[in-house]
């Protein structure tokens, strides 16, 4: 239980490669600079002005500092000229060096309450050790993560949180 709890917090907060916890108000990105530009590229892009929205569709590759974001389609709403919320959608995947790999079908950015909600089949890696789960909520703010089952049905495993870890050699 300590050893998953380590691995999600590590996962969330982009800790060192120790695996030791920062405090609950270090920032959850660790050394990522939010402040970085960001890069998006895609096979198409559609404005919707009336909703106040962009699509990126086709192979969109998001990029800030050493994070990248991979994604089908990326939807970026605004509210007074400002981005709001960014709704990825279709084989996500966001990677980071310090904090490992997530993918899962669905990921959702809100850009206000700073909270980042991955859904469908959700993978956490980092080296060799993996969590698997139906949803991840992250705060942003708090550092506070959770990585749920979701609901059972039937045929599947659901229901259940997995991990799988690997105890270091040395």
């Amino acid at each position: 239980m300590k050893t998953a709890l380590a691995f999600l917090a590590a996962f969330a907060l982009g800790a060192a490669a120790t695996g030791e916890l920062q405090a609950a108000n270090a920032p959850i990105t660790g050394k990522h600079d939010s402040k970085a530009k960001i890069d998006i590229s895609a096979d198409n892009f559609q404005a919707d002005l009336n909703a106040k929205s962009g699509t990126y569709s086709g192979n969109v590759l998001v990029t800030q500092g050493d994070m990248k974001l991979r994604a089908n389609t990326v939807k970026v709403t605004t509210v007074n000229g400002n981005a709001d919320k960014v709704t990825a959608s279709g084989n996500v995947v966001v990677d980071s060096p310090a904090s490992g790999t997530a993918t899962g079908e669905n990921g959702v950015y809100s850009v206000g309450p700073r909270t980042v909600l991955m859904t469908g089949n959700v993978v956490l890696k980092k080296g060799k050790d993996v969590m698997r789960g139906a949803q991840l909520t992250v705060n942003l703010n708090t550092g506070q993560a959770v990585l749920g089952g979701g609901a059972k049905t039937p045929g599947s495993s659901g229901g259940r949180v997995q991990g799988v870890f690997i105890p270091n050699s040395n």
